[in-house]
């Protein structure tokens, strides 16, 4: 299914909006804040084929500096890929989207899968993102089948508020099944924890303590395998950043003010 770039959730009038051409695809963004000296802004890449359920936590961390929302190509208010993508294509087009945009000095914040798009970006740009923020970390190993992480996903989703499901509902039917099976594919066959050990820079691990899809203890092993890294609980389940969009921001700014 084509996708328009100007198509996609509505955003408050004071989220600029901006599209920028890649390889895989224009990359959709919304900005909130402003730029602060010595602060770095913040970049977040969303979860599987949504990211209107993050605007609340996005102007969150817009009240302290500048951050933005980066829709990858297929989903959201993003363009066409050239053809199914998988991580690290997504990867691919969140570098391009960061070089084109000059962007360096960020905290680099991905929730859900995208954890494992951002952990790539950062393992190939670390002079450009200079710490990671691995949200609802996934696919744990006990998930990693279709099979079980669909049943996880149900378990999970009977402690999320039905407000949720409404505000992913227009997004996944402009991406098409066909597309979200795909990509949840090619996440399931990216291992996070490869990735983690190479990531150069600060990572911090947060996890909602009803996540019934990243268990306590595979959150806390990618904060011990990363070289410099730290686990941080927050109240909620998986899609915590919908329910409390502010329980990322304190742990985030922290972070940021630690970033050389």
């Amino acid at each position: 299914m084509a996708l328009d770039p100007g198509e996609g959730p509505h955003s408050p009038p004071d989220v600029e909006l901006a599209h920028r051409p890649t390889t895989w695809g224009v990359v959709r963004s919304r900005t909130v804040g402003a730029p602060r000296d010595g602060v770095p802004e913040v970049v977040v890449v969303p979860g599987l084929a949504v990211s209107d359920y993050l605007q609340p936590a996005l102007c969150e961390l817009g009240s302290w500096t500048r951050a933005h929302l980066v829709e990858l190509p297929g989903f959201s208010g993003s363009g066409e890929p050239p053809h199914p993508l998988d991580v690290g294509q997504f990867a691919d087009a969140v570098v391009q989207w960061l070089d084109a945009g000059g962007l360096d000095r960020v905290v680099l914040a991905g929730h859900s899968s995208g954890t494992q798009v951002a952990a790539h970006v950062a393992v190939r740009r670390p002079r450009a993102v200079r710490a990671l923020v691995l949200a609802s970390p996934t696919i744990d190993p006990r998930f990693r089948s279709r099979r079980r992480v669909l049943m996880a996903w149900r378990r999970n989703r009977q402690l999320e508020p039905p407000s949720l499901d409404e505000r992913h509902t227009s997004e996944r039917q402009r991406a098409g099944l066909r597309r979200v099976a795909h990509a949840l594919g090619v996440h399931l066959a990216d291992a996070l924890e490869d990735v983690v050990p190479r990531v150069p820079v600060p990572v911090l691990v947060l996890r909602g303590d009803r996540d019934r899809l990243c268990t306590e203890e595979w959150a806390r092993e990618l904060a011990d395998l990363a070289p410099d890294g730290r686990f941080v609980p927050v109240p909620g389940a998986h899609s915590f950043v919908w329910t409390a969009p502010g329980a990322w921001s304190a742990p985030i700014e922290d972070l940021a003010s630690q970033v050389p």
